[in-house]
């Protein structure tokens, strides 16, 4: 497959921005090759710049869950962007989005809008830290809450120490303020809590981590969580940006039925655009400004082509039965894939939860941290990708990121891609050590 305009376009990113990017991630070194510049995207396909045409399962990372270029949102921005793009004041738009959520999500009393899940997540935060009059937060490994300096940390060398920065830049100050603890294991929060429940402001976790694979959290564990937090005065943050509106209109808080103090949303709330939101109960959020001493604003938070997208995505998501049929097509695709694995006693299984999905190469029945991904697995994902797109099927360029089907994957889609993927298996398996390939 030809990509020299691909190739071009790279070698002239690179003159302009760090690594030719402007994420990590999209450098596609975690893959090899050359990243694909995309033109354009409809339905469930993307174009690159030679033309190529993918199936795409990357969807910007989650958002679009109703595909590219949906014809409702695309209309709602263009009327929207023909009487102005921002106006830095308050618009009827911003209410539109915030009733249409709230009057349909009972785990939000009031929200704030803010231009991405980074954004969200800093500035829950500081609420929690200033609700509860303490400075510690208590994070979990293999679970991403934006570049958020604090949250950029990885663990000390002991079970309840203080976290050290996994990026330059961010003082060792910032980093202590954060402990880092495994997921899935109840007695390293009860030691943390023990050490330090006098600091502790907040507890944050993706209650379905998707940013290190798709680690798969019981719900007897994030109860225990929910439990822990409220018997020692800690709140409770849910992240989220990629499991709220994806796997139903109330998210992870709504599958789990697990009320958490503060929520994070990610621009999924904005049919794509950059847009981000976080909430509470009325009490907690009084304590935003200007009504509170929490101090956080932006001149793009509820710009109307955002709120304009965003309330187009939610009235379809608010329809029937948008979620049973996308959760019913998702498990069709990932069955197939199971199947035809088990079929060839390959070591590979595919996770999903609603219409978000992981590959991994592992016979394990459940991956609940991240310390359970074999290491070699990244290198067999780097195969598995080079072979998917020479049969024009798109994922994100990382083993560790997870997958998403959208509305408009028809069935047609997902039984040619679940042929691709199958093709590109055996490849990627015929090239393996047989004790490592099969089971």
């Amino acid at each position: 497959m030809k990509r020299t305009q691909s190739q071009a376009l790279y070698q002239k990113a690179l003159t302009y921005f760090p690594g030719g990017v402007n994420s990590p991630v999209r450098a596609f070194r975690s893959v090899g090759g050359t990243p694909l510049f995309i033109e354009k995207g409809d339905g469930c396909y993307i174009w690159d710049a030679d033309d190529n045409k993918y199936i795409d399962f990357c969807g910007s990372w989650g958002p679009l869950i109703l595909g590219h270029n949906a014809k409702s949102i695309r209309e709602s921005v263009i009327r929207a962007v023909e009487n102005g793009t921002s106006f830095g004041a308050p618009t009827r738009h911003e209410n539109e989005l915030a009733e249409l959520i709230l009057q349909h999500n009972p785990f939000l009393e009031k929200i704030r809008f803010v231009s991405s899940g980074t954004e969200a997540v800093m500035s829950a935060l500081r609420l929690a830290r200033a609700v509860s009059g303490k400075s510690v937060i208590i994070k979990f490994e293999g679970c991403y809450h934006g570049h958020v300096d604090s949250l950029l940390v990885k663990a000390g060398s002991g079970l309840s120490t203080f976290g050290i920065s996994s990026s330059a830049g961010i003082p060792e100050a910032v980093a202590s303020e954060t402990i880092v603890l495994p997921l899935n294991d109840r007695r390293a929060v009860e030691i943390a809590i023990s050490d330090y429940k006098d600091d502790i402001a907040a507890i944050i976790i993706e209650p379905i981590p998707a940013n290190n694979g798709l680690l798969l959290q019981t719900k007897e564990y994030l109860d225990f969580l929910r439990k822990i937090t409220k018997e020692n005065n800690i709140l409770l943050i849910f992240d989220e940006v990629i499991s709220g509106f994806r796997i139903g209109f109330t998210g992870a808080a709504g599958y789990y039925g697990i009320q958490p103090d503060i929520l994070t949303y990610g621009k999924i709330i904005g049919g794509g655009m950059p847009v981000g939101a976080y909430g509470a109960s009325a009490e907690i959020m009084s304590r935003i400004s200007p009504d509170g001493d929490v101090y956080q604003g932006g001149t793009l938070s509820g710009n109307p082509v955002a709120m304009s997208a965003g309330i187009a995505q939610v009235r379809a998501l608010l329809q029937g039965e948008f979620y049973e049929r996308l959760e019913k097509k998702t498990l069709a695709f990932t069955d197939a894939l199971n199947s035809f694995a088990k079929s060839k006693n390959y070591r590979f299984k595919v996770f999903s939860i609603g219409s978000i999905f992981w590959f991994a190469f592992t016979d394990l029945e459940h991956v609940r941290d991240a310390n359970q991904i074999e290491s070699e697995s990244m290198s067999f994902f780097k195969i598995l990708h080079r072979e998917l797109l020479e049969k024009s099927v798109y994922l994100g360029p990382s083993g560790y990121e997870v997958g998403f089907i959208s509305a408009a994957h028809s069935e047609k889609d997902l039984e040619q891609a679940v042929t691709a993927i199958c093709s590109s298996l055996d490849t990627v398996f015929a090239e393996l050590p047989e004790g490592i390939a099969k089971i």
